[in-house]
């Protein structure tokens, strides 16, 4: 039986009782049923002495979502110097502090709804993050690695296993994941990511981001900015999320399961180097509790 991969540096801890409570119901049946759902908890950003936004989120890693969130709304930049993050768990609030003050009173300025679960909020220009990016051409993606990074992601235990209803993001190197975080909506799971890079000190270079939701325009933005090539998803895309990404010479793989997946932007990247016939389709296990066939 395969073993879940060592490399993990942080993955999930789907034992923590504070990340899912049972609830009764009943089935299709008519009988009595329990299962156990994520909870979703407020989290209100203050950056220095100005609230920012309140998130909807499972309440893990706090810190890093804070930090991850106001570097891709760049509100921080890269030559911020963050002095400090205070979390407190009895108001739900969280205050990332820095050494100079930082522009986020223009960003504040223009709000952009996207289709990010919970509500997620773009503020300013969203493309103007983008200013200036660029992937290196020279990343390669073999196909061993996409099968490998599926097998393993899909063993480690997770809510997404454990309770459905929920998104997982995974930072990888080659065919080793390595930062996998969760939370309810799937750019809060890409934060924490970014947050967890800023606060360790951990290049982009060489990078693979794994995720098990649709391909928006969002993810697209949000993987470009943290300055990584490849972006691979179990789910689908968005017409505007594969525009992006061949406008920025990303690499997107979707509906990477089992024996298959599909690139529609950044082919010229991969290395075929397993053949599909090969590979075993995916466990049943893997699939989302209550949404196992659905595009998530």
């Amino acid at each position: 039986m395969e073993q879940v991969s060592p490399h993990f540096i942080l993955r999930p801890d789907p034992g923590n009782p504070r990340l899912t409570e049972a609830v009764a119901g009943i089935d299709q049946d008519g009988r009595p049923a329990e299962t156990r759902v994520p909870v979703e908890r407020p989290l209100t950003l203050y950056l220095n002495g100005q609230e920012i936004v309140t998130m909807m989120t499972i309440g893990d890693y706090p810190d890093y979502l804070a930090l991850g969130y106001l570097i891709n709304q760049h509100m921080l930049l890269p030559d911020d110097e963050v002095t400090g993050i205070d979390f407190d768990a009895e108001i739900d609030t969280v205050v990332v502090r820095t050494a100079r003050r930082t522009d986020y009173e223009e960003r504040l300025k223009k709000k952009t709804l996207t289709s990010g679960c919970a509500q997620g909020t773009v503020f300013g220009n969203m493309m103007e993050a983008l200013d200036g990016v660029t992937l290196d051409p020279a990343a390669r993606l073999h196909t061993a690695w996409i099968y490998a990074l599926s097998r393993q992601i899909n063993l480690c235990p997770s809510l997404y296993l454990e309770a459905g209803a929920i998104h997982g993001c995974v930072l990888c190197e080659q065919d080793r994941p390595l930062v996998y975080m969760e939370d309810v909506g799937r750019h809060n799971a890409m934060d924490k990511i970014a947050g967890y890079m800023r606060q360790h000190g951990l290049s982009a270079a060489g990078k693979i981001m794994y995720t098990t939701g649709r391909l928006t325009s969002e993810m697209v933005i949000k993987t470009a900015q943290m300055g990584i090539p490849i972006l691979i998803s179990r789910s689908g895309f968005t017409a505007w999320g594969v525009q992006l990404a061949q406008q920025l010479g990303m690499t997107l793989i979707g509906r990477a399961k089992g024996r298959r997946f599909i690139a529609l932007s950044g082919a010229e990247r991969l290395v075929f180097d397993a053949d599909p016939a090969q590979q075993q389709d995916e466990p049943a296990r893997s699939g989302r509790k209550g949404a196992a066939m659905a595009e998530i």
